[in-house]
């Protein structure tokens, strides 16, 4: 690291986190290896990470739907199948929803559970395992026993972040950029700068020593007159609480996939403009 960062910074920055001695180990491992070592860009990892997964405490897709979830979130599977017998069964349910999708086979292949999502933000589908496994040197079924961990959770959204050249953008501040590159778009814009902001404080960069994204970019962006996750999650039958867990995730994917979109469970502009029209 190029600058000191310690066990206590990390439990400021994640106060709902238990297990905040394990995750500031790996971080330490990996994240010099990925060149997140600087203030700003372990800020804004951190930052992007904690809104993904809930400050790093959710790591694992959850499939148990109701009858009545599994009509509301998945109608294009489940019309023509008895909802009641899926209900409550996460493996059946994602053999069904991820099948001969992502590199992932039929139903009965089992890719759909085998491949469910994982990690910090979430791998799903056969080729993202593949691609990580390529680059981490392990096949697809050492990845899944992987991401398992808080390492190897950690691990696959350092490579994500590594992929996306997230780095650079970290090096600038623009706050709305890492989203978009993570999301996108820019939903939950402001619970990440928020995220961002806490971190940047906490590292030690205040004042002129910051980066200057957080005051013209976010005003530039027109983000009021974008959906809300909660406005989201109301458009595809869901509760709407505003937050981006992986029921929510699922959702948008199937809605994706519905609708001859790439179904990453990111809302993006093409998302937007199929759930709300314009």
């Amino acid at each position: 690291m190029k600058f000191k960062f310690t066990e206590e910074m990390l439990k400021a920055l994640l106060p709902k986190n238990k297990e905040v001695g394990e995750w500031y180990a790996a971080m330490m491992e990996l994240l010099p290896q990925y060149d997140i070592v600087t203030e700003q860009r372990v800020a804004g990892f951190i930052a992007q990470c904690s809104h993904e997964s809930l400050e790093f405490t959710i790591l694992e897709e959850n499939l148990n739907y109701s009858d009545k979830g599994l009509l509301a979130t998945f109608p294009k599977y489940f019309r023509d199948r008895s909802p009641e017998a899926y209900a409550r069964k996460p493996e059946a349910i994602a053999n069904v929803v991820y099948a001969n999708r992502m590199g992932n086979g039929s139903e009965k292949s089992g890719d759909g559970w085998k491949f469910r999502g994982r990690g910090v933000i979430q791998l799903t589908g056969h080729d993202n395992y593949s691609n990580f496994g390529k680059d981490v040197g392990m096949d697809v079924d050492k990845v899944i026993k992987y991401l398992g961990t808080k390492k190897g959770a950690l691990h696959s959204a350092c490579w994500y972040w590594n992929s996306r050249n997230l780095n650079a953008v970290a090096d600038s501040g623009d706050v709305v950029k890492m989203t978009k590159l993570i999301n996108g778009g820019t939903i939950g814009l402001e619970d990440r700068k928020k995220h961002y902001e806490h971190a940047l404080e906490i590292l030690g960069v205040k004042g002129s020593a910051a980066p200057k994204a957080a005051a013209p970019k976010p005003a530039a962006a027109p983000t009021s007159a974008e959906p809300t996750m909660a406005e989201i999650q109301a458009k595809l039958g869901l509760t709407a609480d505003g937050i981006k867990g992986p029921k929510t995730i699922a959702a948008i994917k199937e809605f994706q996939a519905a609708n001859g979109l790439v179904a990453d469970g990111v809302p993006g502009p093409k998302t937007l403009k199929a759930l709300f029209g314009g």
